[in-house]
């Protein structure tokens, strides 16, 4: 398994939110490289970035920003937050990210998807969402037709390689994370699978590495100082 350790941007400022929340705002640090470079001192090899503010917008504001992160760092970065065109996901890969999260856009617009995964191959991953079994959209404000299964099955059918799973009730909530829909997924598909949200200890890293998945991110629990990303990684080997 792979550790992701994440940085969500907002006004180029490194952030958490609390369960998906933009009223409930936390700044980490006014330099997010920093953070990059901390990873990479304790061993990552990826990071996970968001950047919020495009997830509202659909552009990308904080650019800049991730261009620093990936230039500085030298890690292999997975980009997401609103991206719902080509000219977005070219701007991110001319930057050096090595892979673009799709998110609403994945259950809204199957043609985008199909475009991108035709153009990018295995550069493109989709981020779902998971509220009460199904696929949520537009930044977990609303619950979309699909459960959780039968769009993964679409996802693999189309030909997507990665997924990025997360179980909204967990995110920022520092209550461990859902090994059992983990589990599931990773039995039923062929596809690289990342885990997401509650990652709240070395115990849950220890079982997620335990169920064999490709990844696991990592984001307010480095934060808190509840988990080390050098023990994460000592962990899984």
């Amino acid at each position: 398994m792979n550790i992701f350790p994440a940085i969500d941007l907002f006004n180029h400022k490194a952030v958490r939110l609390f369960k998906g929340d933009y009223n409930q705002m936390t700044i980490y640090s006014e330099n997010p490289s920093e953070i990059a470079l901390d990873f990479k001192n304790q061993g990552a090899k990826f990071i996970h970035i968001v950047d919020l503010e495009g997830a509202k917008s659909g552009e990308t504001p904080n650019l800049d920003t991730v261009k620093k992160i990936i230039d500085e760092s030298g890690l292999f970065a997975e980009i997401g937050g609103g991206i719902r065109s080509m000219e977005v996901i070219d701007k991110y890969i001319s930057i050096g990210a090595g892979r673009v999260i799709l998110g609403t856009a994945a259950v809204s617009d199957e043609e985008f998807l199909k475009e991108a995964v035709k153009k990018y191959g295995d550069k493109i991953a989709v981020g779902i969402d998971i509220k009460d079994g199904y696929v949520a959209i537009k930044g977990w404000t609303e619950k979309s037709a699909y459960d959780c299964f039968s769009f993964c099955e679409k996802m693999q059918n189309i030909g997507v390689k990665t997924i990025i799973c997360t179980d909204i009730s967990k995110d920022g909530a520092m209550q461990g994370t859902n090994h059992e829909l983990y589990k599931e997924l990773s039995e039923k598909f062929d596809m690289q699978l990342i885990a997401s949200g509650g990652v709240s200890s070395i115990d849950d890293v220890k079982k997620l590495s335990e169920l064999g998945i490709y990844g696991a991110i990592i984001g307010k629990a480095y934060y808190t100082g509840a988990i080390k990303i050098k023990d994460a990684i000592e962990v899984i080997k």
